[in-house]
């Protein structure tokens, strides 16, 4: 995928689209427990409007979940939200593989494939969420609506 200057494929994803967003960058600390957690203090940005991108193996293949920072993802949920039967996390090798993303960079925007994604209706209560624009230290902010949209997301109740 061809990348604006020094854009990801998550940023060229959203300027194809025409959407608007904000890059909002940090010093990433390799050390750091939680980088999600991380984010949202460096940008200072409240953990609930920040969220994470995680992948899992419903069985039948692999999906995202999007949900804050500050919560878990419910297996549970998200493997009925897709209509499967269950749901584990992908092993973080095959994520990697699959969206072209190093883990704690993953971006639900440009991946190498389209996968079923569950965005968390939380995320609904903002005007702007931020998700990994695809490398450690580097943040999207957008409208919760234009991220579902590129996505095909569907908003669910899968964190807890």
């Amino acid at each position: 995928m061809a990348r604006s200057k020094g854009g990801t494929p998550a940023t060229v994803a959203l300027e194809r689209a025409g959407v608007a967003f904000v890059a909002r960058s940090y010093d990433h600390d390799p050390s750091a427990d939680s980088y999600g957690l991380e984010a949202a203090e460096a940008l200072g940005v409240p953990p609930e409007r920040v969220f994470k991108t995680l992948l899992v193996d419903t069985g039948s293949g692999l999906a995202v979940g999007i949900v804050p920072v500050d919560r878990l993802l419910d297996l549970k949920a998200i493997a009925s939200a897709l209509g499967a039967k269950k749901a584990t996390m992908a092993d973080p090798k095959v994520a990697e593989r699959s969206t072209g993303y190093v883990v704690g960079g993953i971006s639900p925007l440009g991946q190498r494939k389209a996968l079923p994604t569950v965005l968390d209706a939380t995320a609904r209560d903002f005007e702007t969420i931020l998700v990994s624009g695809g490398k450690r230290g580097f943040d999207l902010e957008l409208a919760p609506a234009d991220l579902a949209a590129l996505t095909r997301a569907i908003f669910a109740d899968i964190a807890r």
